[in-house]
């Protein structure tokens, strides 16, 4: 099934229930209709990282299930899989033959020789500090073959990440199957994971290296293009950054509006939000919450400085077990522009709150993406995380299938599936249609989505002060009716 306009869920394949057969289960009972896309985590067996360190992508993990799985999932839904444009997992056979046969290796070109890369004498501690990285150290990891050798190799991330060089033609070999395959068998959309990092240049950042990375993302767009799959390159950085794939008709996430919702709501204050909105494109994928930590630098200069730490201050002071902690070394965290909460908590564990956030996310230009844990309105869960001192754990709750039935009759979830069905069977929320963004007063926001016909209409007015929202629609007869008033929750 293609990409279609309605609301997506992110979830591990083991998150909500055990795997992909209760997966299936809970979305043809307790979600039907509530989401239309599933963004499946990465599924294929892994070394690390909850999947994203991958061994072989032309394997589902076994104890998720099988290709089967999936491609029942994929006649009933867009699903989005996940290919690691940067790297793969040193476990994979690809290393492991290069490990072996060091330069006489099929797959010698696959990696980024760190020697060979630099000049002589090169790299100083002035190259190594224009590096953009996420961790406090230059991005290489020393490697001994089989041979009693030694070298080294890029190695941006986690110690089993290995970086790919995505400018040889064993890279490019390597690209082409992998996502032929991957379309084969049911990815409607290809999320590039760490796009960002995956140029390499000398005398750059090696961050979204220009013009480079536009040579990239079009020759893979060539490869998913003619069969129907859509590309989402995954970039956690400036808006600025994330507006040039816009210009460049490619889809795009929000990742500014968890941070600058939070702030809105924090602060009673619906100015920043009104502005962001308004100028947000249609063709992105909107997100509040996802399997990592909340971004704070997605939302520099749409906040100012002073309100993004006003942002993370309230936080841990409104946030209900949000601590400062949680986000740092003592917790394996080694992004600090991330604060590890679940949304729901970080808005004190209030539905009122929770739920004019979500309205907010579902009135908002493009597709929402809503993630397991915050479609149930899921808390801290701070024994997962104790048990694994892994601070993203903290929003990474395993849901059993008797957990779910009892989530789901809570009134908050009743009214945010509601909210979710609503948008993805009216055409107001066309993706070619229009949106208009109004603030009465500074704590009120009006948010008005039409068809591209102009025959339907829905609307969200919402106070950010007291936390009361109505939602109405209305179509030829021009006439609103109300489809929820949060001063009556339900039942």
């Amino acid at each position: 099934m293609k990409l279609t306009n309605k609301a997506m869920l992110i979830t591990y394949p083991d998150s909500l229930g055990d795997n992909l057969k209760d997966l299936q289960h809970v979305l043809s009972t307790q979600l039907d209709g509530v989401v239309g896309g599933v963004h499946i985590l990465p599924f294929f067996p892994s070394a690390g990282d909850r999947g994203f360190s991958p061994v072989d992508y032309q394997q589902v993990d076994p104890k998720f299930g099988d290709w089967n799985d999936i491609q029942t999932l994929a006649k009933n839904y867009y699903l989005m899989f996940d290919f690691m444009v940067n790297h793969i997992s040193k476990h994979s056979k690809y290393f492991q033959d290069f490990l072996q046969n060091h330069d006489q290796s099929k797959y010698r070109d696959l990696f980024i020789h760190w020697d060979e890369f630099w000049p002589a004498g090169r790299p100083t501690q002035k190259d190594i500090d224009l590096i953009y990285k996420r961790k406090p150290k230059a991005p290489v990891q020393e490697i001994t073959f089989a041979d009693g050798q030694t070298g080294k190799v890029w190695n941006t991330f986690g110690d089993d990440q290995i970086d790919l060089d995505v400018t040889k033609q064993a890279t490019k070999d390597f690209i082409k199957a992998t996502l032929e395959f991957l379309m084969k068998n049911g990815a409607s959309i290809i999320r590039l994971d760490a796009f960002a990092y995956a140029v390499k240049k000398l005398d750059t950042n090696d961050f979204f290296v220009e013009p480079e990375i536009w040579n990239l993302l079009d020759s893979i767009n060539k490869i998913t293009q003619p069969q129907g799959a859509t590309l989402l390159p995954e970039i956690h950085e400036n808006y600025h950054i994330v507006r040039k794939l816009t210009d460049h008709n490619y889809f795009s996430y929000d990742f500014a509006l968890p941070i600058v919702t939070l702030y809105s709501l924090y602060s009673g204050d619906a100015t920043r939000l009104a502005a962001w909105l308004k100028s947000s494109p249609m063709h992105q994928f909107t997100t509040l919450d996802t399997h990592d930590g909340i971004g704070v630098v997605d939302a520099k200069d749409i906040l100012s400085d002073q309100e993004l730490d006003y942002t993370k201050s309230e936080m841990y002071k409104v946030g209900a077990n949000v601590k400062k902690v949680y986000s740092s070394t003592a917790y394996h965290n080694l992004d600090v522009y991330q604060i590890n909460t679940t949304y729901y908590s970080a808005l004190g564990d209030s539905d009122p709150a929770y739920l004019m956030a979500r309205a907010i996310q579902i009135f908002a230009p493009g597709i929402p993406q809503i993630y397991y844990v915050g479609l149930l309105a899921g808390k801290n869960d701070l024994d997962l995380l104790e048990k694994t001192k892994e601070g993203r754990n903290i929003n990474r709750h395993y849901y059993s299938l008797a957990e779910i039935d009892q989530e789901t009759q809570r009134p908050v979830v009743k009214d945010l599936f509601a909210l979710l069905r609503f948008r993805n069977a009216s055409a107001a929320f066309d993706l070619d249609g229009s949106i208009q963004v109004e603030q009465p007063s500074q704590s009120e926001i009006s948010i008005v989505r039409s068809s591209a016909d102009g025959k339907t209409a829905a609307r969200l007015t919402a106070d950010l002060n007291t936390k009361l929202l109505t939602v109405e629609a209305k179509d030829e007869s021009e006439s609103w009716t109300k489809v929820l008033d949060s001063a009556n929750l339900a039942d």
